[in-house]
């Protein structure tokens, strides 16, 4: 049995949160889909985008990209929502065997191909896969009665976080080794509780896993994972469905979000229903608005298209290494770009790679020498060994990402 997971076309939508990152690579309810897939102990192939390649060669060594595909072969959309209930939904598809296929609407969530089909080449591109997918059948196959909903857009993962953290804590604490600290506070080795901390446990279980600390003073409603190393400063308040990657500092008010590894929002200033990628820093008193003064429907602005978010409290979305300067407000439902810079009120999204300051009439370009210069401080700093990858990614995403500047409307002075 072979497991290929494949990013299609529609991993664009996704950005800023896939343009550095695999689909496969995306937290939501702490985990990442490639942490379940690796739970299915199969051999592991991939089709991803080729800026991401190397990146993926060293990061994840569990894909054999050379390996030819054994049969049969179980194809699974990088776009998963990584839930307990959908790696249960694959164990079945790979212990039945019975050729099939999942959608979501009218894409491909996953399909377990026929004895016969051909399978995909080792060199296989994302543009390739729908050719790819006619020849080898897949649109004559009967469809299996299971449900593996997709991440569509951004906020996606804001609002399945919300359906599906609890779920997945529970199954967390099935597997790992975790001692009960508290009424329904669990910690791993090395985890510590502060003093005075207060916690709330109704709605689901507080995770602390290996070496996370929280300060004195704190405030946890659960359901809530603190990643390995994270830290939670003292006086915070962690609440209602967040999920934190390792190696965070976090402070303040965090309400229904998830931050990836790495991010920094240290200090005083409130994140409500929002997605924070990887190595943010947050100024102190950043806030973001997740609610509109009419308590409507918040609709998210795409390239362009206003999408209903089907969601009344909704924040922003913040693509890696983006930075917000002291007391920066960010309006309600509103992107920030990777490698962008924010400064006072953000009324509109950023595009990428763009120091930001429209309050005082300033809209500028952000070489990616700058920012690559910026990732070998923060990655010193954190005892991070910056690679040619890592500074090539930057290079990337620069050119990726050149068309949101092009088409923002803003003043870009360049």
């Amino acid at each position: 049995m072979t497991l290929i997971v494949f990013e299609d076309e529609a991993v664009e939508q996704l950005y800023p949160i896939t343009i550095g990152r695999a689909a496969y690579a995306v937290t939501c309810g702490s985990y990442r889909l490639i942490d379940w897939l690796k739970r299915l102990d199969q051999p592991l192939r991939s089709v991803v985008r080729p800026h991401l390649a190397e990146i993926q060669k060293l990061d994840f060594p569990e894909f054999h990209p050379a390996a030819t595909a054994d049969k049969p072969v179980l194809l699974v959309n990088a776009r998963v929502v990584p839930s307990a209930s959908a790696f249960q939904t694959l164990r079945r598809m790979l212990d039945d065997g019975v050729a099939g296929v999942i959608r979501c609407d009218e894409t491909i969530a996953a399909a377990m191909l026929p004895s016969g089909a051909p399978t995909p080449t080792s060199n296989l591109t994302v543009e390739q896969l729908p050719d790819y997918f006619n020849y080898a059948g897949i649109p004559s196959l009967p469809p299996l009665d299971a449900r593996l909903p997709l991440l569509e857009f951004p906020h996606d993962v804001v609002r399945h976080n919300l359906k599906i953290l609890a779920e997945n804590l529970e199954h967390r604490l099935a597997v790992g080794t975790f001692r009960e600290i508290a009424d329904g506070v669990f910690a791993a080795d090395g985890a510590t509780l502060g003093q005075h901390v207060v916690s709330e446990t109704r709605k689901g279980p507080i995770v602390l896993d290996q070496n996370a600390s929280i300060g004195p003073y704190c405030y946890l409603s659960g359901p809530a994972y603190i990643g390995p190393s994270a830290r939670i400063i003292e006086h915070s308040a962690i609440k209602d469905a967040v999920s934190l990657g390792h190696t965070t500092k976090i402070g303040g008010e965090v309400e229904a979000s998830v931050v990836e590894p790495y991010t920094n929002k240290q200090h005083h200033g409130f994140l409500g229903h929002s997605y924070l990628g990887s190595w943010i820093n947050l100024g102190a008193g950043t806030c973001n608005s997740d609610l509109k003064n009419t308590y409507g429907e918040v609709k998210m602005d795409y390239h362009g298209e206003r999408v209903s978010s089907g969601m009344q409290f909704l924040g922003c979305i913040m693509g890696d290494y983006a930075k917000s300067a002291i007391n920066t407000g960010i309006f309600t439902g509103k992107t920030i770009g990777t490698c962008s810079m924010v400064y006072g009120f953000v009324t509109t999204n950023v595009p990428s790679f763009v120091n930001y300051a429209r309050l005082f009439g300033q809209v500028t370009e952000l070489p990616p020498e700058v920012m690559i210069a910026t990732q070998q401080r923060m990655f010193v700093r954190r005892n991070v060994t910056q690679r040619p990858c890592d500074a090539q990614l930057i290079h990337d995403m620069y050119e990726l990402t050149r068309d949101e500047r092009q088409l923002a409307g803003e003043p870009l002075s360049l």
